[in-house]
């Protein structure tokens, strides 16, 4: 009984994790995402044409909705119509774990601000402003931000962008409890 509750418990958050995996990839479907309203709309081949985005002009959208405030938010920069290779920001909060995964595509990471502890290959190391770090496709890799620090990564994939939970996304943050 414990156990099928269990699981019940386990596809409905399965699920949800569907839900906003889905709703990020239907980003890359409007490549206007990153660009304000009153824009005109990228070419239909972006790959041929310069683009310009101002941090204040992004559109952010929470990757974990559920997760209210402590979810990490993500802007598409750019995906090249002909490859997928995409370019994008994640704002992640202070304190959060981002679990085992891979990707596809090979990614990189370029930190803007804040501090990035990456896990790749059983080494763990701390990447600061201006860090820079490459992970082959599908190689698992994790990370976390300190517990006191929030982190803006600058993300490209040389494919479409996607994620591939090893032991399953993340948990929402465990709130502390008031005395």
């Amino acid at each position: 009984m414990k156990q099928r509750v269990s699981r019940r418990l386990l596809a409905k958050h399965d699920f949800i994790t569907l839900l906003s995996i889905l709703f990020v990839l239907s980003l890359w479907a409007k490549p206007s995402i990153a660009q304000p309203k009153e824009h005109s709309p990228m070419p239909s081949d972006s790959s041929q044409h310069s683009l310009n985005v101002k941090f204040q002009d992004m559109k952010w959208e929470k990757m974990f909705p559920e997760f209210g405030e402590d979810s990490p938010k993500i802007t598409i920069l750019h995906v090249d119509p002909k490859t997928g290779a995409t370019q994008l920001i994640i704002k992640a909060p202070k304190n959060f774990h981002v679990p085992r995964h891979w990707h596809t595509a090979n990614e990189t990471h370029t930190v803007l601000s804040g501090s990035f502890i990456m896990e790749c290959e059983g080494k763990r190391d701390t990447l600061g402003p201006s860090s820079f770090n490459f992970i082959p496709g599908k190689m698992v890799h994790q990370a976390w931000t300190k517990p006191n620090e929030n982190a803006v990564l600058f993300i490209t994939v040389d494919q479409a962008w996607d994620i591939n939970w090893v032991d399953g996304p993340p948990q929402p943050p465990k709130k502390q409890q008031a005395k």
